[in-house]
């Protein structure tokens, strides 16, 4: 059995590697949304920033190849018995560089309010570019 040990795969342009048959990952992270927002572990995110409660600028370390790659998230629940959190992106946010999303609670009347939570994390599949 051979072993191929490497720190660093590239194309033979020097780009990204195109993976075939495969979707991997494009980027994910998990971060704090609550006081001083940071990224707690993360790949292919530089940054998140504060845009009000409950809104939060998410930014790409390598961009995307267009504005059309999916996105999934998820966060803690913190402790609302009645209330169901979600996370979305804002609309027409989506860019090669960056998107923003809203975290949100409804509660049982079904309104619909932004709020910070102490955990977001997402995940987005796409081109790189």
């Amino acid at each position: 059995m051979s072993t191929l040990k490497a720190d660093t795969i590239q194309s033979t342009s020097g780009g990204a590697v195109t993976l075939t048959k495969q979707h991997a990952a494009k980027a994910w992270c998990h971060f704090k949304g609550t006081e001083t927002e940071a990224l707690l572990d993360s790949f292919n995110f530089s940054s998140v920033d504060d845009d009000g409660t409950g809104n939060y600028g998410m930014h790409f370390t390598s961009n995307m190849t267009n504005a059309l790659y999916a996105f999934t998230a998820g966060n803690t629940d913190d402790g609302g018995s009645s209330s169901m959190y979600g996370v979305d992106i804002t609309e027409n946010t989506m860019a090669t560089g960056n998107f923003d999303i809203e975290v949100f609670y409804v509660n049982s009347s079904t309104n619909r309010t932004d709020v910070d939570l102490t955990e977001v994390y997402m995940v987005v599949h796409g081109d790189l570019a």
